[in-house]
């Protein structure tokens, strides 16, 4: 038992592993429980610093403060599964959460405003307006239309000239109005044409080399 989460915990915070020192606020965890659940999934361990050591579950609470946070505070509610490990005479919290595969949970920022958030590498971000159009297509199961007109055309020239563009960078270039450029890279990504990268600092859009890849 001990070994899977000595291994775990080996591999450092990323994309599907998060340390938890101790739960104080059911809301902040909302956050990480909604990021999990809209990108890959993930682990969170609870009673391990940031660092990697194991200081253990400071009270039976912080059990209840994760229901209270995937009932309370996740718009709609995520599903997880709770196990607890011992290791060193320490008490584990290990919080497994599935990807979601019907809806975009939400959970309240820190004006407690909900919004969607996802996971990047190891931060949990507020997806941006373009990711939440290409979902609500993607649910609804439109046609996508594609039309070369000069804009998409620069488009498709750029990228095979540079390595990615970012939304404003297409926007200046082309000097159409953000709602047409949204629509674009929104249909080129929804093609697979191209494909859109987060980071946790900037958005950028790249030929996309796989044209099997969901998103």
């Amino acid at each position: 038992m001990s070994h899977h989460i000595k291994k775990l915990i080996e591999e450092g915070e990323h994309q599907m592993l998060d340390f938890k020192f101790e739960i104080s606020d059911s809301k902040k965890i909302a956050r990480t429980l909604v990021a999990f659940a809209n990108t890959d999934g993930g682990r969170l361990l609870i009673g391990v610093k940031d660092n990697g050591n194991i200081s253990g579950i400071r009270s039976e609470e912080e059990k209840y403060m994760i229901q209270t946070a995937s009932e309370m505070y996740c718009k709609p509610s995520v599903e997880y599964i709770a196990k607890e490990w011992t290791i060193n005479g320490k008490n584990i919290l290990e919080v497994i959460v599935p990807k979601s595969k019907f809806h975009k949970h939400k959970a309240p920022d820190h004006n407690n405003i909900y919004k969607v958030y996802i996971r990047v590498k190891d931060q949990n971000i507020v997806a941006n307006q373009i990711l939440l159009k290409i979902w609500k297509y993607q649910n609804n199961k439109q046609n996508v239309k594609i039309a070369f007109t000069d804009a998409e055309m620069y488009l498709l020239k750029y990228l095979n000239e540079n390595k990615y563009i970012t939304a404003k960078e297409f926007i200046n270039n082309t000097k159409i109005c953000k709602k047409e450029a949204e629509r674009i890279l929104i249909n080129f990504t929804l093609t697979n044409i191209i494909k859109m990268e987060i980071t946790e600092k900037v958005i950028f859009f790249s030929i996309n080399d796989n044209k099997n890849e969901d998103y």
